[in-house]
């Protein structure tokens, strides 16, 4: 077996990593490269491998730096199965439709700006035909069902307790007479989340792959969430001020909503207007309700009561992009949560082009922002920022609060390693920044002494 490192490599983003078995070729994750421009566009478009040469593609969760280049994948010639669970197929069906409509405008943004300079046209990396050609693809299993993928391979998903159906992936492998299991982590959950249930512990691994986005970082107690947010948003809403949250349209943006409903229930947080103002988060919560298998017992339970943990009187999705304008004229306190959490696209711009030059808001930030994105910069204290390309001075508060990442940190991931089961040889550390990573590593290195721990760079090649 050799594994091919090929994204997610000391960096969080473009995961995606080639398995040569029995001289078939699967393909792990295939996630889109988010970062500066000119490398985004080149790694994106060519792939280091001939995409019809693909046996069959494995993805563990529906996040687009996970699959975010799946239908580039099939444009360019990839006919076999996609295996994943049921909710991540239905999560991926809307998620890439979307990225393709992200890919079109931002092909003739590019086009103008080149236009200018008497240059030719740029083409989209993919079309909205070519992500539902990848959804058809999808072959989708539930959790703790084995299902042999290749000669000698077979693959089972076990919960992550990230997103919704996000899935640890344990291959078993036979090569001739020997045998051994090798796991991959996917993006572990923290456990305890309000929504989802907790990983659970994989036995008998003889090689590890393991995140480490948050490798050398500890987050806040998750049990304090609801009092954080209410401790920063009270005061804004009773000045009469706006909180404009960036979120992930999947899982973020639904535990925000289902912590406002805790709050409001309680009759902790002022009632204000509310709005969810995403299409991708709206169809992505209609896809939560679909899948209760993946909710905890408290959310199961709380559904069974015919209430829904997503939705309140005082709560309004909005999908239209009318809809959206006509919170531009919106007037008194108001929160307004919208996509993407970097604030790379959609919505969110417009909205922090509207609302972050009065110092009676907040942007209150709930998950990761990558470097160099407008997020990260605005995170950093940056003033002015460039939302469209014009700068945009900051002078509504900037918050953050870590204790609703979807991630473990660096002591929930030792305690996810220290679980797994059986004799680990090696184990190979990924999709984190370099600096984590390299942490993470040394963490693991006296975590498990018998084991050696490789921090791979982009394109090492490791044989098994």
């Amino acid at each position: 077996m050799r594994i091919h490192f090929l994204g997610a490599t000391r960096t969080t983003t473009g995961s995606m990593y080639l398995l040569e078995i029995n001289g078939r070729r699967l393909l792990l994750e295939c996630g889109l490269f988010q970062g500066h421009r000119e490398e985004s566009i080149e790694r994106n478009q060519k792939f280091p491998f001939d995409p019809k040469g693909i046996d069959a593609v494995i993805l563990s969760h529906a996040h687009i730096d996970h699959c975010g280049n799946l239908p580039n994948l099939c444009r360019q010639g990839f006919n076999g199965s996609i295996y994943c669970t049921f909710a991540t197929r239905d999560l991926a069906s809307i998620m890439l439709v979307d990225s393709a409509q992200i890919q079109k405008d931002d092909a003739a943004f590019v086009t103008r700006q080149r236009a200018k300079k008497g240059l030719p046209p740029v083409e989209p990396l993919y079309s909205a035909q070519d992500a539902e050609k990848a959804v058809r693809q999808c072959v989708s299993l539930n959790y703790d069902r084995p299902i042999q993928v290749s000669d000698g391979v077979t693959v089972t998903f076990r919960d992550a307790g990230h997103i919704l159906g996000s899935a640890q992936v344990v291959f078993d492998v036979r090569e001739g007479k020997r045998q051994f299991r090798y796991l991959f982590s996917g993006d572990v959950g923290r456990g305890g989340d309000d929504i989802l249930r907790d990983p659970e512990a994989v036995g008998d691994v003889d090689f590890l792959q393991v995140e480490s986005t948050y490798g050398d970082r500890v987050h806040g107690g998750k049990e304090a969430g609801q009092d954080e947010v209410l401790r920063l948003l009270e005061p804004v809403l009773r000045q009469g001020g706006k909180v404009i949250i960036p979120s992930f349209s999947v899982g973020r943006t639904q535990q925000i909503v289902y912590t406002l409903h805790q709050l409001a229930h309680a009759n902790r947080l002022p009632i204000v207007p509310m709005f969810v103002d995403s299409p991708l988060s709206v169809n992505a919560t209609e896809v939560f309700r679909l899948h209760p298998e993946c909710f905890n017992d408290q959310v199961y339970k709380f559904l069974q009561t015919g209430d829904n943990p997503f939705g309140m009187e005082n709560l309004t999705y909005i999908r239209e992009a009318s809809g959206s304008r006509r919170l531009n004229d919106l007037q008194g306190p108001a929160v307004i949560i919208s996509a993407s959490g970097m604030c790379e696209a959609g919505r969110i711009r417009h909205h922090l082009q509207n609302h972050i030059g009065n110092a009676e808001n907040l942007v209150l930030f709930i998950g990761y922002c990558a470097e160099h994105t407008l997020g990260a910069q605005i995170l950093a204290g940056r003033s002015p920022v460039n939302i469209f390309g014009e700068p945009a001075a900051v002078r509504a508060g900037v918050g953050s609060i870590d204790s609703f990442s979807g991630h473990a940190d660096r002591n929930e991931l030792r305690r996810y390693v220290q679980d797994i089961g059986g004799n680990l040889k090696k184990i190979f550390v990924v999709h984190g920044e370099q600096s984590q990573a390299l942490a993470f590593g040394d963490v693991l290195r006296t975590l498990k002494p018998r084991a050696e721990v490789v921090v791979p760079v982009h394109r090492q090649i490791v044989e098994i």
